[in-house]
């Protein structure tokens, strides 16, 4: 024999404090059928008769009155269990935990997040780290949604394509590479010590596969750091060139401290893209509204979102 369940319960309940099948269900919000149904199947499941059918009414027998005094106690936790959970839901709308990679974080978020502010109240914090951090937050619960840049496992994820952008080969002007008038080879790029990302970056793992591709392995960096700030920062003071997102170096371009050269045979773009756990569409609230402001698309359906990718 099985407990019954304590929808099942509230109806006999209901039934007790009403005094008929028919009330009850109204109560309930279902048809006096779909209740009766209900309260028979209540009754073989237990095995005990729990009510007397009369034309007049139901009334409950001395079982069925006596189920009803046992399961008070057990509703009424169940009811305060039930407010507790809605509660921390509410408190959970109101907070949003993101985690982005550098260049998101850097360029992107900020004006979405000033807008969703805008649009409604909620804390936010914000964790900036590379595309490995991101997804292990994201993977954790540490961060309600990530956004991340390049290529990574989504394995259990669901997510959603953000757009495009493109890396772009930088040097300081004093750099030999900053007077070249043709375009530099894979072969030439993978050859030199550059200025990199660290391992676990998207900046990185794009330039690595693009490289590949091409047929060629890089030679180890000459340094590793783990901003883009730090990296054209490292560049500009005459360090080895570096790849970073045009975002990242619109105004060294504009001001001539940094210099741009030109690649050939390699594709450096790179897709943004937002995970987060659960169902393909985004849960309600500001994690929803958050992809809204990202890119937006009306009544946001959910058409383009995958969930529980499976490894390749």
């Amino acid at each position: 024999m099985l407990l019954p369940d304590l929808s099942s319960l509230r109806l006999l309940a209901d039934v007790a404090r009403l005094g008929s099948i028919g009330a009850a269900a109204r109560a309930f919000g279902i048809s006096q059928q779909s209740a009766s149904e209900r309260l028979r199947a209540m009754e073989v499941q237990t095995g005990i008769v729990l009510l007397r059918r009369a034309s007049q009414g139901s009334t409950l027998t001395e079982q069925g009155r006596l189920l009803v005094d046992w399961s008070a106690e057990l509703l009424a936790v169940a009811d305060e269990i039930e407010q507790s959970l809605q509660t921390l839901r509410q408190e959970r709308a109101e907070e949003l935990h993101v985690a982005a990679s550098m260049t998101t974080a850097e360029f992107l978020l900020p004006g979405w997040l000033v807008r969703l502010r805008r649009q409604r109240e909620v804390s936010i914090s914000l964790q900036a780290t590379n595309t490995d951090g991101v997804l292990a937050a994201v993977r954790s619960g540490d961060a309600g949604i990530g956004f991340i840049e390049g290529p990574a496992r989504l394995d259990g994820l669901a997510h959603t394509d953000l757009g495009s952008d493109e890396l772009t080969l930088v040097v300081s002007p004093d750099d030999p590479w900053a007077r070249r008038s043709r375009p530099l080879s894979p072969a030439v790029i993978a050859a030199r010590p550059l200025t990199s990302r660290e391992p676990g970056s998207g900046t990185r793992a794009v330039l690595e596969s693009a490289l590949s591709t091409a047929g060629h392995t890089p030679v180890p960096p000459e340094v590793e750091l783990t901003t883009n700030a730090a990296v054209a920062a490292a560049v500009r003071s005459g360090g080895a060139p570096g790849f970073l997102s045009r975002r990242a170096v619109e105004r060294d371009l504009d001001v001539g401290s940094l210099v741009e050269v030109r690649a050939t045979g390699l594709d450096l773009t790179r897709r943004f893209t937002a995970v987060w756990l659960g169902a393909p569409r985004p849960p309600a609230g500001p994690i929803r509204d958050l992809l809204a402001i990202a890119l937006p698309r009306p009544g946001y359906g959910g058409a383009r979102h995958v969930a529980q990718q499976p490894p390749p």
